[in-house]
């Protein structure tokens, strides 16, 4: 079972269930919060509410490629793990041009704690079919295709979306400290296309990830990778996350990437990138540069 959120007619949210025989029934709410504050109150899953919900209920006749998908789910925070699989690790020592015998990122890649970082934010958060943006000051940008995990603010986690980390490789590569420019800014994270209910994944250890970039209509890169490359547990990540922290309803924590472009590999204008990951579906967004932004020299 696996939750989206799509415009109507009616409303610019519309959350509805898309169940594994492909068949949509609308949901009496406007986000996915929503959901969860009930099946809390109700103190039962959010899945048996939505199929309590759906059981009388008749699915809609549109197709899903006939829906205007939106976020799934509004975080007020999307946080990232870095450093999680071994590709990650040599990736991010050939960035640094890193000739020690043990780098920043083998000692990440070998600790007890694991790398965390604020990702995004709302307004910096966008869904499927939407633009990603590049930034103006780097020349060496690729996407980072994630799972991602849902949470609760008691760090449940509720449910498994796919994420696009966008990364600025020559600018974390200068300087481990410049990480935020390198992660964040405009449109620099997009989640969705749905949420794939935690109770219906059998095994999130064992999900295909695989990311197609396109130019010109030709497609110029796909690889893919499996969860169970992933050297740390979610319920680790998530206990640091919670460490002392305020972590909201809703919010996304992403576990690191294990597909890494070849490093001649630069995004540009006009690409459009595909994430698909094994019952969740395919988030899908095209390249743009921002134009808004001025450079001050």
């Amino acid at each position: 079972m696996r939750i989206i959120c799509y415009k109507s007619e009616q409303k610019s949210d519309q959350l509805a269930a898309l169940t594994d025989s492909d068949q949509i029934y609308v949901l009496p709410y406007n986000s996915f919060l929503q959901l969860m504050k009930e099946a809390e109150v109700k103190k039962q899953g959010c899945l048996s509410l939505v199929q309590e919900i759906i059981e009388n209920s008749l699915p809609i006749e549109e197709k899903l490629e006939e829906l205007q998908l939106t976020l799934p789910i509004r975080p007020d925070e999307v946080w990232a793990s870095g450093v999680t699989y071994l590709k990650s690790r040599e990736a991010r020592n050939l960035e640094s041009k890193s000739t020690s015998n043990q780098s920043v990122y083998d000692k990440v890649y070998e600790a007890k704690r694991p790398e965390l970082f604020l990702k995004s934010t709302l307004h910096r958060t966008i869904g499927t079919d939407t633009p990603v943006y590049i930034r103006t000051d780097s020349n060496w940008q690729i996407p980072e295709p994630e799972l991602g995990l849902v949470l609760n603010s008691k760090g449940d986690i509720l449910g498994y979306t796919i994420g696009n980390d966008m990364s600025s490789r020559d600018i974390e590569g200068e300087n481990p400290l410049y990480l935020p420019q390198a992660k964040i800014w405009k449109n620099s994270c997009s989640i969705g296309p749905s949420i794939r209910l935690a109770e219906t994944v059998e095994n999130p250890y064992n999900l295909v990830i695989t990311c197609r970039i396109y130019r010109d209509g030709e497609k110029i890169f796909e690889d893919s990778a499996n969860t169970s490359q992933l050297k740390r547990k979610y319920d680790e990540l998530v206990s640091y996350l919670c460490r002392d922290n305020v972590v909201f309803d809703g919010t996304i924590l992403l576990t690191g990437t294990c597909v890494v472009p070849d490093e001649d590999f630069t995004l540009v204008n006009g690409d459009v990138i595909e994430i698909e990951i094994s019952g969740i579906g395919v988030l899908r967004n095209p390249v743009k540069i921002n134009n808004s932004v001025k450079i001050t020299n």
